[in-house]
């Protein structure tokens, strides 16, 4: 009985969907980049056909106003009006 393994191999990315290989994106980073903030395209840079990073443009997040920033973190408090258990230095003597 003849045992064989299989393996997944990776999808490589093709030049139409932005594939760049590490050398080439090295040479024309300045270039790339510009091209990824002003028109929104993305690169899958590879090396030896492997993909290793994606260069993709920057979404600032959105600022939080102050006023209700803090919604939604307390996520469960059953009795709020009951004593805290612990010892306390204002109920020390």
């Amino acid at each position: 009985m003849k045992a064989t393994t299989t393996y997944k191999r990776r999808r490589r990315p093709s030049p139409a969907e932005g594939a760049i290989a590490a050398a080439e994106f090295k040479a024309t980073c300045l270039q790339l980049m510009d091209r990824v903030r002003e028109a929104g395209v993305e690169y899958v840079i590879t090396k030896r056909g492997e993909p290793v990073a994606k260069l993709v443009p920057y979404t600032a997040p959105k600022k939080r106003s102050f006023v209700g920033g803090m919604k939604g973190t307390v996520l469960r408090y059953d009795r709020p009006f009951d004593p805290i258990d612990g010892e306390w230095d204002i109920n020390r003597d």
